[in-house]
């Protein structure tokens, strides 16, 4: 929700500060409004400094909130907080500043009557700014549903056309697995792995999430696949803690990721291919030197395309892609289980 953090209120300041500003010494002070003598323009001045104050303070607050809570389930902690910050900083503004601008242009005390007076003004601008939020957050969600069914058709089309009966192909590696020659462990083991990367694409294929555990398992399948043709000019190395492995990600994003590095790019005795998945921050890292092919295979260019679609309808929490001269890289989420 990164357009809701960023509040598109400049109208709403530009009329909503002003008026207030004025508002309030015409309704607490109508006598010196009447006669506008000068101790009205000091308490509009007043009023106006206080306003830009609370206003300014208390939609930083409301920003801040936002970020740190910003899952339609947090919505009770943060109203919570922002009602007590919001509380504590109208308290704390208004009796500093009541008190300094009364001495200065009043030659008065000031009272808690300012802070009284800011509480109900500082209510109807939260009440503005949460049903502009809840409004948003609809409209996002209307948006992220149709996004969801927009590409979970497409999936079902793809499905559709590119079918194979399951129990059609593994009875068919079954039968070819009998053919080979028992003796020959590495075509067994080819076998092996290659109905192991089958198996998972279809058990995966209309999930959501799935472990980090079971896809990097997946992972090695394939990458096993690859190295019978490239041998140690195909190199992947992970570096990764325990707790990474229960957490989540989109199926297949690895793979795709892994197949990209391999498809565009050289690997070769001299200079072989080095592919590299860590973890850094919450976030998993794939990283692999550039050693690009001068004939490219054809692409479809959907691939990482495809898994930045997929984690913006499932995170606020964006893939990020970076490219030096010799390394290009790929951030993609750790998730949390999927409700």
């Amino acid at each position: 929700m990164k357009d809701l953090y960023t509040l598109n209120d400049g109208k709403m300041r530009l009329v909503g500060i002003p008026l207030l500003s004025l508002l309030i010494p015409v309704v607490i002070h109508v006598e010196n409004f009447m006669q506008f003598n000068v101790n009205f323009l000091y308490n509009v001045l007043i009023s106006a400094v206080i306003t830009i104050a609370l206003w300014e303070g208390n939609r930083f607050i409301i920003v801040k909130m936002r970020r740190v809570f910003p899952d339609y389930s947090q919505t009770e902690k943060r109203l919570l907080s922002e009602a007590l910050l919001a509380l504590i900083y109208t308290l704390v503004v208004t009796l500093i500043l009541d008190e300094l601008l009364c001495k200065i242009f009043l030659q008065s005390k000031g009272t808690m009557l300012g802070f009284k007076i800011s509480i109900i003004p500082t209510l109807l601008v939260y009440l503005v700014y949460e049903a502009v939020y809840f409004f948003e957050a609809w409209k996002a969600n209307v948006r992220k549903t149709e996004s969801l069914m927009r590409e979970g058709v497409q999936s079902q089309l793809e499905v559709l056309k590119n079918q194979l009966d399951p129990h059609f192909l593994f009875n068919s590696m079954n039968t070819l697995a009998a053919l080979i020659d028992d003796e020959n462990t590495d075509a067994q083991d080819y076998l092996e792995r290659l109905s192991d990367v089958y198996r998972y694409v279809l058990v995966s294929r209309n999930k959501d999430t799935v472990l980090v555990e079971e896809e990097l398992a997946f992972v090695d399948a394939y990458v096993y696949l690859n190295k019978i043709r490239f041998r140690d000019n195909l190199l992947v190395e992970k570096d990764l803690s325990k707790d990474t492995y229960q957490q989540h990600v989109t199926p297949l994003s690895l793979q795709m990721l892994i197949e990209n590095a391999i498809k565009h790019n050289v690997a070769s005795k001299e200079n072989p291919l080095k592919i590299t998945v860590r973890e850094v921050e919450n976030y998993l890292v794939i990283s692999n030197n550039i050693l690009e092919k001068t004939v490219l295979e054809k692409s479809t260019r959907v691939g990482l395309q495809n898994i930045i679609n997929r984690y913006s309808l499932l995170t606020e929490r964006r893939v990020e892609i970076s490219r030096t001269d010799n390394q290009f890289s790929v951030k993609i989420p750790l998730l949390a289980q999927l409700v």
